[in-house]
């Protein structure tokens, strides 16, 4: 990680917080709308946290400095987590109540988010989840606070082996063929498997499971078996430095990159740059956006704020693929309050109830998102009391040696194997915590 990066993680360990990170005319508000942000700028995960982190960050004070939300200005506050899910929820209880109340959570962690499913309702503070966290809580009529939007990992594994069967010429070439997942033995990196099991009994492929230790730095006894197994094809289930580290092994080993996909986690800048030209051809899907330098945004942000010495993070870092992640899951939070003033009053500041429901009826349309800087970026989202993930669109794009390149149409996920898998899921969620679905009448509130 660049120097800079160290001073300013060094900077936030010691304050707890980054509140010198807002913007002054935020700051001055006597009504704001509060965003906290769980992040992690320390630890294993850094290089990847922080330019989430940023992103983040640059969205909320670009919300400001575009008037913010219907004249609503936003503050917001980080928490380092240093990915710890105990430190997560530490955080969500310092920050929860802070500054008139919390309007949404995004834990940034599926460790954090199911440990925040169960709190979320009972305090009534909705969770963003965009493209991880459980997956069945894209079912809303179960998982009422939760809001996996865009995309969840039920979605990218479904669309890598729509694209890996693609690729080999239909569904039947894939019988008898061999895919290790190897994948990260945590929460996040289990939630692909059963969606991968049903599409191996479906396909007549061969899965193996080859779980990595956190961070992931060790992969020795991984990759000698896969050089023994010899599989067809090799799904990357990693974060931060396991990802690189598998780039190593695989070129050490011999394996062609070309084979490689990696989840939309394992698909950014830090992950391959240090690899360079032996990472050339890694393939990974992605939450419908990549590097985007040349979108409206992004144009948007470095001239309002980092030509002003106003920025988050180094500027070369804005539009990189990690850092439009974090740009976009702050997009999501304040159209969602912007929707709420629909219901609750323009120029308002939204409880965390009320914003609950505008995630629950958010509709970017494509003329929004473009209007908003996202035209090319991303595609339309309507999430409904029944859909909280509101779309399920993907792309692949693949390393050229020096940057990320597009190199595939777009994708849906499969709803026909999707749903049933999210609603059996989600039934059984329901089933062990004791909860009823929710009745039309409630998806009114």
């Amino acid at each position: 990680m660049k120097l800079r990066n160290l001073v300013l993680s060094a900077s936030i360990a010691c304050a707890g917080v980054s509140a010198a990170l807002v913007a002054p005319s935020a700051m001055a508000q006597a009504k704001e709308q509060f965003f906290p942000s769980l992040v992690y700028r320390t630890g294993a995960y850094a290089p990847n946290g922080v330019p989430f982190a940023n992103g983040y960050a640059d969205y909320l004070k670009l919300t400001n400095a575009r008037g913010g939300i219907n004249g609503v200005q936003v503050s917001f506050e980080e928490c380092e987590t240093g990915y710890a899910t105990d430190r997560g929820v530490e955080c969500y209880e310092r920050l929860k109540g802070k500054n008139g109340g919390a309007t949404v959570f995004q834990p940034l962690s599926t460790g954090i988010t199911f440990a925040l499913t169960e709190k979320a309702p009972v305090d009534k503070i909705p969770l963003i989840t965009a493209g991880y966290g459980r997956s069945e809580s894209a079912d809303g009529g179960v998982f009422k606070w939760n809001f996996p939007i865009a995309g969840t990992y039920w979605v990218a594994a479904d669309v890598l082996i729509q694209h890996i069967a693609k690729k080999e010429g239909g569904y039947d070439k894939l019988k008898g063929k061999k895919i290790a997942l190897v994948y990260h033995d945590s929460p996040f990196g289990k939630e692909p498997i059963p969606l991968l099991q049903e599409r191996a009994a479906m396909h007549g492929f061969q899965l193996s499971l080859l779980p990595v230790t956190h961070p992931g730095v060790e992969q020795k006894a991984t990759w000698l078996q896969i050089r023994r197994d010899r599989p067809d094809f090799v799904i990357n289930w990693g974060w931060g430095v396991m990802n690189s580290t598998l780039l190593k092994e695989a070129q050490a080993t011999g394996y062609p990159r070309e084979k490689i996909y990696g989840v939309w986690w394992a698909g950014a800048e830090p992950d391959v740059k240090d690899v360079g030209m032996g990472a050339k051809g890694y393939n990974a899907i992605t939450m419908q956006h990549g590097t985007e330098k040349g979108a409206a945004v992004v144009k948007e942000i470095l001239a309002k704020l980092h030509d002003k010495n106003q920025g988050t993070g180094p500027r070369d870092e804005v539009g990189e693929v990690l850092y439009m992640r974090g740009l976009i899951s702050a997009m999501f939070a304040v159209e969602g309050v912007r929707q709420a003033q629909e219901k609750y009053g323009k120029g308002k500041v939204v409880t965390g109830e009320q914003a609950r429901w505008g995630f629950e009826n958010l509709n970017l349309t494509q003329a929004k998102l473009d209007a908003l800087g996202f035209k090319g970026v991303m595609r339309p989202i309507s999430t409904s009391c029944q859909d909280h993930m509101g779309a399920a669109w993907a792309r692949i794009h693949t390393w050229s040696g020096t940057k990320w390149e597009f190199s595939s149409d777009w994708y849906q996920g499969d709803e026909q194997i999707i749903k049933p898998m999210v609603k059996a899921a989600a039934d059984k969620y329901a089933a062990e915590k004791k909860l009823t679905r929710r009745a039309p009448s409630d998806c009114q509130s």
